[in-house]
């Protein structure tokens, strides 16, 4: 009996520990997570909360409604409802950007850590410069300063025109090339994955490089056949941690794009319509629908990359 009593104590104490994580969850996380699942199966608008009533599937329907050649619906309700002719615009400018950015901003962040695990003077000093960028993040400041350097008369198109280029482009207002100047904003931020590619390549024994050398192996086939299987585990969990990042990016498509997603809606990002509609709108019910879709992307493409995994990354065990 004491026995069971001590054991009680021990739980207790632990779960002391663990309350405040646990009330934070369950506040702050799974019940926003449940009511916002809730609120998708409505039309709640949060400036009359009093007229909301349960419509069913249309908020999903609204989605895909123009995709289906359908531009207005009958809800549940029997009310009509028009479908989002901007929604499937801002799903492929989303994976245009996320499945440009992402591979780029890997290739480079493990270039430079490779560069970066050489024993160079300065080393140190050069690691904390390229992880700068990241530490400012997506913040506003930023997302303003490459603003002002890309627009038409930015120091961008200033450096361009003093080595004999003209005829420039306003590069943030010209729909061809607006979406690719946040790429390039998102492959600048490469710092985190650097770092973690850089803490991968302090793991692979220098043994390997020796003997690959000794058998005539140069280089980049020591690059290809020994850096990149031993570190495909960081390259997987890297490629997963930027790819949901990615999906998330809003503060730089608000400032850049001026709030309404660009020229032409070119960089109209799924977060940023879904703030547009939520918050401009008050169609709180129809973003929270968006917002669970979102999940279901991520969540989607998590797992085929988890499952295709098998067939290129390598834990050293010999499969």
């Amino acid at each position: 009996m004491s026995g069971i009593i001590e054991f009680g104590r021990r739980n207790a104490v632990g779960y002391m520990f663990l309350a405040p994580w646990l009330l934070g969850f369950l506040v702050l996380t799974l019940y926003p997570m449940l009511y916002s699942l809730g609120l998708s199966f409505t039309d709640y608008d949060f400036t009359q909360p009093d007229s909301t009533h349960w419509i069913g599937l249309a908020n999903y329907q609204k989605m895909f409604g123009s995709s289906l050649g359908q531009s207005e619906f009958t809800a549940p309700t029997g009310e009509v409802m028009r479908a989002d002719p901007y929604y499937m615009k801002s799903l492929s400018v989303t994976f245009t950007y996320v499945f440009a950015s992402v591979p780029l901003k890997l290739i480079v962040a493990l270039g430079v850590a490779v560069l970066m695990n050489q024993k160079l003077r300065g080393v140190s000093f050069y690691r904390a410069v390229y992880y700068i960028p990241t530490l400012l993040g997506g913040s506003v400041a930023i997302a303003v300063l490459w603003r002002k350097l890309f627009e038409k008369d930015g120091l961008v198109n200033g450096i361009l025109g003093s080595i004999g280029f003209s005829d420039l482009p306003g590069w943030i207002t010209n729909p061809q090339y607006s979406l690719w100047t946040l790429i390039l904003l998102t492959v600048w931020q490469f710092g985190s994955s650097m770092i973690i590619f850089l803490a991968g390549l302090k793991q692979i024994p220098q043994e390997y490089y020796e003997a690959a050398s000794v058998d005539g192996a140069n280089k980049v086939r020591q690059f290809f056949s020994i850096t990149i299987p031993l570190l495909s585990p960081v390259i997987l969990f890297n490629l997963v941690m930027q790819m949901i990042y990615a999906f998330q990016a809003f503060t730089q498509a608000y400032i850049i794009g001026g709030g309404k997603g660009g020229v032409l809606n070119s960089t109209l990002f799924y977060t940023l319509h879904l703030y547009i509609q939520g918050w401009t709108y008050h169609e709180m019910g129809y973003a929270s629908a968006m917002a669970w879709v979102l999940l279901l992307i991520i969540g989607g493409i998590t797992g085929i990359i988890f499952l295709s995994s098998k067939w290129w990354v390598s834990y050293g065990t010999g499969e």
